[in-house]
């Protein structure tokens, strides 16, 4: 692995972050979902297609290299079902796409980290999805 690849965490360490890590792993996810507003925050460039990174566990270590083949910012309210299908986690609906990144952003520890414990998205909220395809396991 080249070391000056950055990184790529989804969600936080923990139990969701092992579930999502593993569904990279086994090839069941291509694709996730962050706020703009995120990038913002961090004062991050949007990434760019072509940009591979060093997927990260829960225990801070590299385990695959992914590509980003695709990058959109939408509405949440235009989100997709190919999109939410493929983010691996068995959502067979949008709705139940939304439903579980709602428990996510609403969640203590998205709020905890936004500093703000009343947060909540509405269709309107920019997102950005990102489609990505594994290039090796490390």
């Amino acid at each position: 692995m080249d070391a000056d690849l950055p990184t790529f965490e989804f969600a936080f360490p923990g139990p969701l972050r092992d579930q999502l890590v593993a569904a990279v792993l086994d090839g069941s996810k291509t694709t996730t979902t962050a706020l703009l507003q995120d990038y913002e925050i961090d004062d991050e460039p949007l990434p760019d297609v072509g940009t591979r990174s060093a997927v990260i566990d829960s225990d801070g270590r590299p385990v695959a290299v992914i590509e980003l083949v695709e990058v959109r910012v939408v509405r949440l309210g235009d989100v997709d079902l190919d999109h939410a299908r493929d983010e691996g986690e068995g959502f067979e609906t949008v709705a139940a796409w939304r439903a579980g990144h709602e428990r996510f952003w609403h969640g203590d520890d998205y709020r905890g980290w936004l500093g703000d414990s009343a947060f909540t998205v509405d269709d309107d909220t920019p997102a950005v999805l990102q489609r990505f395809r594994l290039v090796e396991t490390l």
